[in-house]
């Protein structure tokens, strides 16, 4: 007996230690704002984005940099193992060899260079807001995405728990029904075919329950990804479709052509792109201008053939000195470049003047598709209560001997119908609402 207590006493104790060791998943409860505000912050696309501006940053202290002073130092060291020499005449008609190179020498100095002038520079530094405006821009477009991808699989495992819902109502009733047939079949008061057709359509419905439920955490799993959250975390979610409002206001399109477009970020990064692709042009056409430099340098000077006495004398110097460079001719390769630039330019020009005609549609079909998904789905609510309704009255009147089980079982068939075309009119209006916001520019 003590053994057997001593055995439970080392099992405890071992589970409770196993227990502990082992990490436990975190749990989450979102709405949808909150899973897109989580997101925001781990989804890996965002945040690679958000890296990009600060690396965009760190760009524009480069450009602005190359303009401020730059000092470098430099030491070097030689030991002449065969000294150089220069023949002189030696003032009798031949030559002498003479050396100015000591054995061994040390310089070190400090180099001072400055723009004074550069047009590229000068292009450079008004385009870097724009650059940095870019990046931003790109980042906003990021979070956009992330958030409708993250609210499209939010709606979907709200949905898809909605279908368990209707599967579940559809099962407790069919059983009931299948229940008391068992039992009238045993009374002598309907036929076994009633038992068995029956019990294929309750077999069948607990068959689509369970691979719904398998499809609901798979929509788990890619919510959690969408949401840049560990696939092992546990989420629960708050937001019910009752509180999604679908009736909301819907834009007018006739506002399209003067604002919609300007709303959309992509129509921005366009407008972007076209003013660097602009400066770009300005860059070139700077090339053929002349820069102007300022440098100076300050460095001292060890010579011996000594080793031992290198550092008993020295010999100083500084100068300060200007650097022109003139273009004069480069083969055509400045302009080839500049009438690339200027080709790019229309191409931009181009894409935006497109861009507002695209968005624009963009906005008519998102409406379109959301309106008729609207109407399909309040027409679904009505047929599903009609179905509903079909369905009581055939059981009635099967109970009262004047209706078959048939039409019964049609009847169940096309609730089960209803009930799916339901869910799936449901999904398409939630989905085509956020496309509808997405192509107005309400999504920020």
């Amino acid at each position: 007996m003590k053994r057997i207590l001593t055995l439970l006493l080392l099992l405890t104790a071992a589970s409770r230690s196993f227990s502990q060791t082992q990490p436990v998943p975190q749990a989450y409860s979102f709405s949808v704002q909150e899973a897109i505000n989580y997101a925001y912050e781990h989804q890996d696309s965002v945040v690679n984005a958000g890296l990009d501006v600060v690396s965009a940053n760190y760009k524009i202290k480069e450009i602005i940099s190359q303009g401020l002073p730059q000092v470098s130092g430099a030491v070097t060291f030689q030991d002449y193992l065969k000294i150089p020499k220069i023949l002189f005449p030696d003032g009798k008609g031949g030559f002498q060899s003479v050396s100015i190179y000591q054995k061994y020498s040390n310089n070190a100095g400090v180099t001072l260079n400055q723009l004074l002038f550069d047009g590229s520079y000068l292009v450079g530094l008004k385009a870097r807001s724009t650059y940095k405006e870019l990046y931003n821009r790109s980042f906003v477009r990021s979070k956009i995405q992330a958030n409708v991808n993250v609210t499209k699989a939010y709606y979907q495992v709200l949905v898809s728990d909605e279908q368990v819902k209707l599967l579940d109502a559809n099962i407790n009733q069919l059983k009931q029904q299948l229940d008391q047939t068992v039992a009238q079949n045993k009374q002598g008061f309907v036929e076994k075919i009633d038992v068995d057709r029956i019990t294929v359509q309750y077999n069948n419905l607990t068959t689509t329950r369970e691979n719904t439920i398998r499809l609901l955490a798979l929509n788990y799993a890619l919510l959690k990804f969408q949401m840049g959250m560990p696939i092992e975390y546990n989420l629960t979610l708050t937001d019910k479709l009752a509180d999604i409002n679908l009736d909301g206001n819907v834009p007018d399109v006739a506002n399209t052509d003067t604002t919609v477009y300007r709303n959309r970020i992509e129509y921005g990064l366009l407008e972007t792109n076209l003013k660097l692709s602009q400066y770009d042009v300005k860059r070139k056409k700077s090339a053929f201008l002349p820069s102007l430099s300022f440098n100076a340098n300050t460095a001292i000077l060890f010579q011996n053939n000594n080793f031992n006495q290198l550092y008993n004398m020295n010999f100083p110097s500084t100068y300060i000195g200007l650097s022109l460079n003139i273009p004069i001719y480069s083969g055509g390769y400045r302009s080839s470049q500049l009438k690339q630039s200027q080709i790019v330019v229309m191409k931009n020009q181009n894409d935006l003047t497109n861009a507002k005609n695209g968005l624009a549609l963009q906005a008519s079909q998102a409406k379109i598709i959301y309106m008729n998904s609207l109407q399909s789905l309040n027409n679904q609510k009505r047929n599903q209560e009609l179905a509903r309704e079909v369905l009581r009255v055939s059981k009635i009147k099967y109970q009262q001997g004047v209706g078959s089980s048939i039409e019964v079982t049609q009847a169940q068939t096309a609730l089960e119908n209803a009930d799916n075309s339901f869910v799936q009119n449901l999904y398409d209006a939630l989905v085509s609402r956020v496309d509808l916001d997405r192509a107005y520019g309400n999504i920020q």
